[in-house]
C-alpha cells in the first residue's frame, strides 16, 4: 500500500533498534502534529539510552523530547496498533514476526541511523537534522 492511497490510522507505533533517536525523533514529531487525531507511541527491538544529540536536533524545531525514555517492544503494554511504521531492518523483521498474532499493517520507511556519521559535532548534528527532516516530510504526508 502506498502512503498516498494509505488510510489514516487511529494509532501509529514507530519502531528502530534501541528507540533512542529515530523511532523518538518521530514519535515526537507525529505528536506534534497529529496527537489530537492520533495515537502515537515508540519502541525499539532492544532498550537503548536516551541520545543527546536527538534531544538537541529536536530542540532546534522547537520540540523537547527530553523525557522520552528509550523503550522496548516488551515495554508497550498493548499491541492493538493500527500501524506501524519500522525505521530500521531489524524493527521491520521483529514487526512483521507481530503480524502473525496481531491484525496490524506494517510499512517500512528506511531511515538513516545518524551515529554512523563521524566527525565533529556540526558533523554529526547535520545527520540527526537529515534524520528529523525526513520523518517530518514523511509523516506529514502520511498523516495529512
Amino acid at each position: 500500500m502506498t502512503d498516498a492511497g494509505a488510510k489514516r490510522p487511529q494509532s501509529v507505533l514507530f519502531m528502530c533498534r534501541q528507540n533512542a533517536i529515530r523511532s523518538a525523533m518521530a514519535e515526537g514529531l507525529a505528536k506534534h502534529y497529529f496527537g489530537r487525531s492520533l495515537y502515537v507511541q515508540s519502541a525499539g527491538v532492544l532498550p537503548g539510552e536516551a541520545d543527546g544529540f536527538a534531544v538537541a536536533c529536536m530542540e532546534e524545531a522547537g520540540l523537547d523530547i527530553s523525557r522520552h525514555r528509550p523503550k522496548s517492544l516488551e515495554d508497550i503494554e498493548d499491541l492493538g496498533f493500527d500501524l506501524i511504521i519500522t525505521l530500521a531492518p531489524e524493527a521491520h523483521h521483529k514487526a512483521l514476526e507481530l503480524t502473525r498474532h496481531y491484525a496490524v499493517e506494517v510499512e517500512y520507511w528506511p531511515t538513516l541511523d545518524p551515529t554512523v556519521e563521524t566527525g565533529h559535532r556540526d558533523q554529526r548534528m547535520a545527520a540527526y537534522r537529515q534524520v528529523r527532516d525526513m520523518l517530518k516530510k514523511r509523516i506529514m504526508e502520511r498523516f495529512r
